[in-house]
């Protein structure tokens, strides 16, 4: 059963959405329309070696590909990607504070003051100490550094 016009394959329609799929997911990255992208490139294989599967099977299949590539990833592929950072921090620059010994810029006052971390200033909280002091980083409240004294600058 050819439901296509003449000349048209069906295998080249799952294989353009499939470079559809994948080009999308480099506009908009997220992993999603990768895998679903492998899914139609997967179905272009299939409906060449049997073209005359029908339109239903098609989707079924292609449903349950997508639904196969989706888990694939999610529960083998991520966890090892994310077991390859070799900087888990890196976007967390509050937390890469903690430990590092800091000087007051305003003094804390109040429990509230900020502190200077390379030409920048941040908000600090901790117990009342004199601008000049130095703190060290003990938490992060969103991006609120926790600091306690540590002694003279």
């Amino acid at each position: 059963m050819n439901w296509l016009p003449d000349g048209l394959s069906l295998h080249y329609g799952w294989w353009l959405a499939a470079l559809v799929l994948i080009g999308a997911e480099l506009i908009a990255p997220g992993y999603f329309l990768l895998w679903v992208g492998l899914s139609a490139a997967l179905m272009g294989v299939l409906t060449l070696l049997l073209p005359d599967l029908a339109p239903l099977a098609q989707a079924i299949v292609f449903a349950l590909l997508s639904l196969a590539t989706c888990l694939i990833y999610w529960k083998y592929i991520r966890p090892v990607a994310e077991q390859r950072d070799d900087q888990p921090l890196l976007n967390r620059k509050g937390e890469r504070m903690l430990g590092r010994h800091l000087v007051v810029a305003e003094a804390i006052v109040n429990g509230r003051g900020k502190v200077r971390v390379g030409d920048t200033v941040w908000l600090a909280e901790g117990s009342d100490t004199p601008a000049g002091s130095t703190v060290e980083v003990v938490g992060i409240n969103g991006t609120t550094l926790k600091v306690r004294g540590a002694g003279p600058a």
